[in-house]
């Protein structure tokens, strides 16, 4: 399957106390091993997004690029870097703090996407945006959203063609790990 698929672990991890969340362990290993192991199986290539401990996530002998956009801009800063680093036309977001995301995440999303610009994981009726499959060619769309000062997800998709792809039946699978406590618990 030629897709690209973008490990994002850019972020400040301000919910744990400022560590990198896909370096915390999660019963004896990083949680971003975790979301690895799931996730290669399902695409052509992985690129890591991370903007600390970059050394130790290249030890993951994936591509790792950091944001373009500085000051830590969100999620989508990591997928702008993803985006111009991506070899194959469809590209597929996961954070590194989900490690119990779907086996057949982007089949679904793909048998979904057709015309759509982008496929985006959904739960009852709750809306999992860095879960989504995308056509690389979003990236001019994104430039300009980014450019303008945009950091939402919701207000950059809002001007996309995007179709919303049902995991009720799978709904713990996107259960991320944001705190220390939930850490704990997982």
């Amino acid at each position: 399957m030629t897709v690209t698929g973008i490990v994002l672990a850019g972020g400040k991890g301000s919910r744990m106390g400022g560590v990198d969340k896909g370096l915390q362990p999660l019963r004896g290993k990083p949680m971003v091993e975790w979301v690895l192991a799931r996730l290669t199986p399902q695409v052509s290539e992985i690129i890591i997004n991370a903007n600390q401990n970059v050394p130790v996530y290249a030890r993951y002998e994936h591509r790792v690029v950091s944001d373009q956009i500085g000051g830590f801009a969100g999620p989508l800063a990591g997928l702008h870097a993803g985006l111009n680093a991506a070899k194959y036309p469809l590209v597929v977001t996961v954070p590194c703090d989900s490690p119990f995301l779907p086996g057949d995440l982007v089949l679904r999303l793909k048998n979904k996407l057709q015309d759509h610009d982008l496929a985006v994981a959904k739960t009852g009726d709750q809306a999992h945006p860095v879960f989504a499959l995308m056509k690389r060619d979003v990236r001019e769309s994104l430039e300009a959203f980014l450019a303008t000062g945009g950091r939402k997800i919701d207000a950059w998709y809002a001007a996309l063609k995007v179709v919303e792809v049902s995991f009720d039946d799978e709904a713990d699978a996107f259960r991320n790990i944001n705190t220390l406590d939930e850490l704990k618990g997982a």
